[in-house]
């Protein structure tokens, strides 16, 4: 016989109705997105074509600008021994909250320096603060792609990040355009110090707005130990095969890429401004890029789409070329067009591709195996890239055009080369 349940036939007047799956899954949603608009907002001031313009403002040279857009990557190794660490804490939302408030205060603090410390120490403490800052991050960055892989539907994923970043990228564009603007009319100190009081009250919203995230259940790893856990990432050949040969693109890549801003503002003597603009247009071909590849993504897999973004990405540096017999400035727009619809699809499908093509019990790992892989990668490149154009600096006049498009377009040939031979191997096949 059946159990009888009693039902309260009368219930209170003013009792509210149990919340409905669907209903809290939209709310979880949309935390996520408003959660992003600080902290976009926090990144595109901080980061970019902003990001070498605080560096040389504070006397850095190419090779400090390399180490400092390489350690962005080259601590997510850290991420090995956090997946490990987040099998034994409680509650992912309150270590997300603390690593996350640590990388947005620190990374904001670093607009105090000129205020605070002689001239001579601006580049070492900027450096050392941003690495600190950077470290916590990329624990954040762990605990958050967990939490989030949790919090959005598996089959609404590849749209929903795609609409997500859409949104946020056109605040950003917004926000690159107004910094140009300012850093054009008030150079030096004081443009930098009206960007950052913006940062420092986003600094703050977005780590409060975190508190709203839900705590949802964790699913933690079948396995106890650390070397086994370690070990499970290597034991799957498509995830391995796809990780180690995006890592070797991310090496070629970053010899350049990361390094575009440098170019335009040090050797092609591009103002802020024009450079803004150019980085508002590459950022409103990524919104729409977002949007095309999240709907391809509910057609086609993670590694088939994450190949067609490789030969954009190649034809971004391979367009620099142009400017051999074009307009600088048409070359470097058609550069940034390409690289707007590739990086934003290869950043979104990676992502999609360590969350979704990943066991979720051992997710962590993985995430971590392939952040580790690329990291190091990611590090060497700005770094080597860097060091090559110190090298540039001293050849003659003559040869001037190698540092303004001819490293470039060697670079992107290469990337070709990679993509159609072992690329295609790997993510096709």
């Amino acid at each position: 016989m059946p159990i009888q349940k009693t039902v309260n036939v009368n219930p209170p007047p003013f009792a509210s109705k149990p919340r409905r799956k669907g209903s809290t899954q939209r709310t979880n949603l949309s935390i996520a997105t408003w959660e992003g608009v600080p902290a976009i907002i926090l990144q595109t001031l901080l980061g970019g074509p902003f990001l070498t313009g605080f560096l040389l403002y504070l006397g850095a040279g190419s090779r400090h600008i390399g180490f400092v857009l390489a350690i962005t990557t080259f601590v997510n190794i850290a991420q090995i021994g956090a997946a490990y660490w987040m099998q034994r804490i409680r509650s992912r939302k309150r270590m997300l909250i603390l690593f996350v408030g640590i990388h947005r205060v620190l990374w904001s603090s670093t607009g105090l320096i000129p205020f605070l410390f002689p001239k001579e120490w601006w580049v070492g403490i900027y450096i050392g603060v941003y690495t600190v800052a950077f470290i916590s991050n990329t624990i954040g960055g762990m605990i958050w792609t967990s939490l989030i892989g949790d919090i959005v539907p598996a089959k609404v994923r590849g749209r929903y990040f795609g609409i997500r970043n859409t949104i946020l990228n056109a605040l950003g564009s917004v926000c690159l355009f107004a910094g140009g603007i300012v850093l054009d009319r008030f150079p030096g100190e004081m443009g930098f110090l009206i960007l950052f009081i913006p940062v420092w009250i986003c600094a703050i919203a977005n780590t409060v707005i975190y508190c709203f995230y839900p705590d949802v259940p964790f699913e933690r790893s079948t396995e106890q130990v650390f070397w086994r856990m370690f070990k499970k990432p290597f034991q799957d050949p498509s995830f391995l095969k796809a990780a180690l040969f995006l890592a070797a693109w991310l090496l070629i890549q970053t010899l350049i890429v990361p390094l575009f801003s440098y170019v335009m503002l040090d050797l092609l003597n591009i103002n802020y401004q024009t450079v803004s603009i150019i980085t508002v247009v590459q950022t409103l071909v990524m919104m729409a890029g977002f949007y095309i590849w999240g709907n391809l993504n509910a057609r086609f897999s993670n590694k088939t789409l994450l190949f067609w973004t490789l030969p954009i990405i190649a034809l971004s540096c391979l367009s620099w070329g142009l400017m051999s017999f074009m307009p600088v400035l048409i070359a470097l727009f058609l550069s940034h067009i390409f690289l707007g619809i590739g990086v934003g699809g290869f950043n979104q499908l990676a992502f999609n591709f360590t969350i979704g093509d990943t066991p979720k019990s051992e997710r962590p790992m993985f995430v971590a195996v392939y952040s580790a892989l690329t990291g190091v990668t990611s590090f060497l490149g700005p770094l080597i890239g860097g060091w090559l154009y110190e090298k540039m600096e001293a050849w003659p006049d003559a040869m001037n055009w190698v540092s303004a498009y001819g490293f470039q377009v060697g670079v992107g040939a290469a990337m070709l080369v990679l993509t159609f031979t072992l690329g295609r191997r790997v993510l096709l096949k």
